[in-house]
């Protein structure tokens, strides 16, 4: 078997990610409740008891909400940044300390049969992160919660097998939506979230012969639409000449899982 992953949340209302070998089973934010997260790994037949661990991207409560219930219950080790840690460890309640390990931004760390390269960042948290995964030859990228794509993070997550993609908000919705100028700033801002159009022109720079599908994730309930972020990403993309598969992921339910190959 190669990599297998899930979406199993994903927006402004909580976030995680599952992704599997033959040999490791991981999640990566539990951004939701400890019931969900059950509710979320049994919609794509994924049994919570065999995982076997946890990463963590920032300590923002849509990604962490449940962590320390999940870490309890299932006895699993959870790998974040310690900046991180010193941002999140109050809200996690106690946990032994043989579950607290330390993943450094721009390390790259093996886990059974997967190598994972954490990047930073830019977001307004204490030191943002996500992840490449590597095994067999196959790549997926996990990009969300970024105000802005860099030259950097392109190059560590160019031609992915599959890409979990940040496309948060129409930015017309947005401006003329109901959150107070202060969000609105934010949100746009180089530490706030990609925007559909911005994803699709970060996309059509690092899509290559390899990348089969993109998960538009991390999708804004008040200032975006699946339809809408899929056709803006699409319109980006056919502009230049790039067609790929486009997939929705949604807050509440899980996408399929999905292998690698």
């Amino acid at each position: 078997m190669t990599l297998r992953f899930s979406v199993l949340a994903s927006g402004s209302t909580g976030n995680a990610f599952y992704i599997e070998s033959d040999k490791e089973r991981l999640l990566v934010d539990a951004g939701l409740s400890g019931k969900k997260m059950d509710e979320l790994m049994t919609m794509v037949q994924v049994n919570p008891t065999r995982l076997t661990g946890i990463l963590v991207t920032h300590e923002h409560s849509d990604h962490i909400k449940g962590l320390g219930i999940m870490a309890r219950k299932y006895n699993l080790p959870i790998y974040a940044n310690e900046k991180t840690w010193n941002a999140m460890e109050g809200s996690l309640g106690k946990l032994s300390l043989d579950q607290k390990f330390h993943f450094d931004l721009g390390e790259v760390k093996t886990f059974g049969d997967i190598d994972i390269e954490s990047f930073g960042v830019s977001h307004d948290a204490a030191e943002p992160m996500f992840f490449t995964f590597h095994h067999d030859g196959k790549k997926v990228a996990l990009v969300t919660d970024l105000g802005y794509v860099s030259e950097r993070i392109k190059k560590t997550v160019e031609n992915a097998d599959a890409y979990i993609f940040e496309a948060n908000h129409d930015v017309d919705m947005l401006r003329m939506g109901r959150y107070p100028w202060n969000v609105k700033r934010r949100i746009l801002g180089d530490s706030g979230h990609v925007s559909n159009e911005d994803c699709g022109l970060a996309l059509s720079e690092i899509i290559g012969n390899d990348t089969k599908r993109i998960y538009l994730a991390h999708l804004s309930l008040d200032n975006n639409i699946k339809d809408l972020a899929r056709m803006s990403v699409e319109n980006v993309l056919n502009e230049r000449g790039i067609s790929v598969d486009l997939f929705d992921t949604d807050p509440k339910k899980a996408t399929s899982l999905y292998e690698v190959v």
